[in-house]
């Protein structure tokens, strides 16, 4: 599950083989567990044989404002231009100020650099979390529904397993811990054994850095799904935050958001950020000319 283009959320997967494609009729069902540890090993292949691109819309809200982006995936770094606020269009100022800020990316190699390092360690932290699930939690399965277009892949069975932090399980870093006080369901699409979507809730207040950087409150949320946007490609769909807490004992922590991820179009592989910025201006300058 890439939940990283954001830096965002999300992953990648390994061991296994990919899972024969067998009619509903004739596919067992695996113990949970064991459905959620292929699931998981098919997300890291996927994430490490994954060589495309693609520009697709965010639309962004939080209890304050919406956003709405283009971002284009690149050899470098992502690249995103703000094209909406509040349902309404840019300024020309603000629009200049977009222009600008990604042009700052171009010409300085050291801002882009630190921007690629920042999004490599948000996928790795990523990463680290969705391997432990297999480990970090007890499952029960309660239920199927059908994927959408937006979840998992239309039609197919999406086997609902429920979870809670295995007593057993110690974490082997803080980026694992939050995992030890969370609760929730797991959607696990069952033809193609990917990971359709967790949501989580935060069973007790949860610290992080052992407690020197600060925690994260109970009742924490988040929601993250994935589908299949064509060709077997997964990506991220939908992407919800709530949580609060302290950072350093002192500085109150209050995340509240909700990412909606749509209109994917495949970009050349080795589109370059300078490339991905002419190209987001182009687009830019088309919804200029079409605005009302």
């Amino acid at each position: 599950m890439r939940f990283s283009r954001i830096g965002r959320f999300c992953a990648a997967m390994s061991l296994c083989a990919l899972p024969l494609v067998w009619s509903s009729a004739q596919q067992p069902d695996l113990p949970p567990g064991e459905l959620v540890r292929q699931a998981v090993n098919n997300e890291m292949s996927a994430n490490a044989a994954s060589n495309r691109h693609f520009m697709f819309k965010d639309e962004k809200r939080t209890p304050h404002l919406s956003q709405t982006k283009l971002i284009v995936e690149t050899r470098d770094a992502t690249a995103g231009m703000m094209f909406l606020q509040n349902g309404e269009p840019l300024s020309p100022q603000q629009q200049q100020a977009e222009r600008l800020r990604l042009e700052n990316y171009v010409r300085n190699p050291d801002e882009l650099n630190r921007k690629r390092k920042q999004e490599r360690e948000d996928a790795e932290r990523t990463q680290r979390i969705v391997k432990a699930l297999p480990e970090a939690f007890l499952y029960q399965t309660d239920g199927t529904q059908e994927g959408t277009a937006n979840l998992g892949r239309a039609g197919d069975r999406l086997v609902r397993l429920k979870f809670r932090p295995n007593p057993s399980y110690d974490p082997p870093s803080r980026v694992e811990q939050v995992l030890t006080g969370m609760a929730g369901t797991l959607l696990v699409d069952s033809t193609e054994k990917r990971i359709a979507e967790i949501d989580g809730t935060l069973q007790k207040d949860v610290s992080f850095g052992w407690g020197i950087l600060g925690h994260l409150d109970r009742g924490g949320r988040f929601v993250v799904q994935q589908a299949d946007v064509g060709g077997k490609h997964w990506e991220l769909t939908r992407m919800e935050l709530a949580f609060t807490g302290k950072v350093l004992f002192f500085k109150r922590l209050d995340i509240r958001s909700s990412d909606i991820f749509s209109e994917f179009r495949p970009v050349p592989k080795d589109l370059s950020f300078a490339q991905a910025v002419d190209l987001l201006n182009a687009e830019a300058a088309k919804m200029t000319r079409t605005a009302p």
